[in-house]
């Protein structure tokens, strides 16, 4: 999706061994067995600092920021809402609270068409009023003694979600672990193999005893019997003082190495390097949770603050940005202010989207706002050297870098020749096995849409 985005550094070869050993420190570092790159972006952000961008005097708080159905409004247009009041109830699995994020007056029903076609629907509010929690210490509840089940309630009830990609309400994960027949383990995932997850950087050193305590909340709640830190081999610091927030808690804990090659972070990519290290080290992992640093500490948030997700780290940059940096916003805060205080375009971008520009989604409209899973917003101008030439030469470099040990480069060539169901069906559905990284794409020299191909091929696409 996002080929020719970003600028590539060395690319690791599929002979590269799952088990390496750090030169510097004597551990291991476990890595996945082949594929992946390495690569840099000098427009993504930078790692060192954030900023607080401005409270919106207009947000659009949309009823659908999960996996599953749209919350059902329990406030109505012309209703003067709180700092944090719940507007909008989860309604079944997949589904989560939705809260006000600034004080004000609501003003109208919103909706908008995003490019995968879906309606999405929410509350303007104009903010007005006072602010309950902005600069103001809150009170402090202890959690030790509550029990799992209130504690998971305390998640549900302050609407935490995964914060990045579809955004499954935590309550719902931690449900199905509860009885898991095998030991579960909570699995703190801080690798930034992406230039673009510079927000959650900032956000794990800036806030590292809050998804510390974060991990030993959820750790507790879903009964895990130990916490993993898994963090790449060049972050180990980062790693330490993560454990050491964390010791007061009693839980068992452990850092492991990971490589930092691009997609580390992948969950096939991550119980790769997970499973070697328990087969290593004689450790039985069990059943893995595996979450990030913004969900983490959004734990913390909603059990020992009983505060709802009202902002998070956003990463803002792109070629046709003036200043990129990390910012702090307020959920749903329009993305088109956010350039703007990042001193706005410096050219009439060609592309607008949210994520990374190797998986991002494409933005119709500067006034779509920040949702709890939007860890990026970017804007590209147009680059003619990386325009897609259409046709394959047939390097075989895409063959290189696929982690899942595919052939890109035929799987594209079934599919646009249209005879990709008897491919499929010939060998045993292994376009199904793509988890669309695009390392095939930004490879590829001819700039084709391999892995968007691939995976929409996989989903009953074209």
């Amino acid at each position: 999706m996002g080929a020719g985005l970003v600028s590539t550094g060395a690319t690791d070869t599929a002979g590269e061994a799952p088990l390496l050993t750090a030169a510097n420190s004597g551990q291991k570092v476990y890595s996945f067995p082949r594929g992946g790159i390495s690569f840099t972006d000098p427009w993504a952000p930078p790692r060192d600092s954030c900023v607080t961008a401005f409270l919106p005097s207009l947000s659009i708080i949309p009823l659908v920021q999960h996996s599953g159905e749209r919350s059902y409004p329990v406030v109505q247009v012309g209703e003067t809402v709180k700092e944090g009041m719940l507007i909008g109830r989860g309604r079944g699995a997949g589904s989560a609270n939705i809260h006000a994020t600034v004080p004000g007056r609501i003003i109208r029903m919103v909706s908008y068409r995003n490019t995968a076609g879906q309606v999405q629907d929410g509350f303007a509010i104009r903010m007005e009023g006072g602010f309950e929690k902005l600069g103001k210490r809150g009170e402090v509840f202890p959690w030790e003694g509550m029990l799992p089940y209130d504690i998971q309630r305390a998640i549900a009830e302050s609407g935490v979600v995964e914060m990045e990609g579809s955004g499954r309400p935590v309550s719902d994960i931690i449900s199905s672990l509860r009885s898991a027949p095998q030991p579960v383990t909570l699995v703190a995932r801080c690798v930034f193999d992406d230039p673009w997850l510079a927000a959650d950087y900032v956000l794990c050193r800036q806030r590292a005893v809050a998804v510390a305590e974060g991990a030993a909340i959820t750790a507790r709640t879903c009964r895990a019997s130990r916490i993993v830190y898994v963090v790449s081999h060049k972050e180990k610091e980062l790693g330490q003082s993560l454990q050491d927030a964390g010791r007061k808690w009693g839980i068992p804990s452990t850092i492991v190495l990971s490589g930092s090659r691009y997609p580390q972070r992948n969950r096939r990519e991550l119980e790769l390097v997970l499973g070697e290290y328990g087969k290593k080290e004689g450790v039985e992992l069990g059943s893995l949770l595996i979450l990030g640093p913004a969900t983490l500490a959004a734990v913390f948030d909603a059990v020992k603050l009983k505060k709802p997700i009202l902002e998070r780290y956003v990463a803002v940059g792109g070629s046709a940005v003036q200043r990129p940096q990390v910012m702090k916003v307020r959920i749903g805060t329009r993305v088109g202010e956010l350039f703007a205080e990042c001193g706005g375009f410096r050219g009439p971008p060609h592309r607008i989207a949210c994520g990374s520009p190797l998986r991002g989604r494409q933005i119709v409209d500067l006034d779509e706002p920040v949702v709890k899973t939007t860890f990026a917003v970017f804007a590209l101008l147009r680059d003619f050297r990386r325009e897609s030439r259409n046709n394959c030469i047939g390097c075989g470099e895409c063959r290189t870098v696929c982690p899942v040990g595919l052939d890109p480069e035929e799987f594209y060539k079934e599919i646009i020749a249209g005879t990709g169901p008897a491919f499929a069906a010939r060998d045993a559905g292994k376009p199904v096995e793509c988890h669309g990284c695009c390392c095939c794409e930004v490879v590829c020299p001819s700039r084709l849409p391999l892995s968007a191909t691939i995976a929409a091929f996989a989903a009953g696409g074209k």
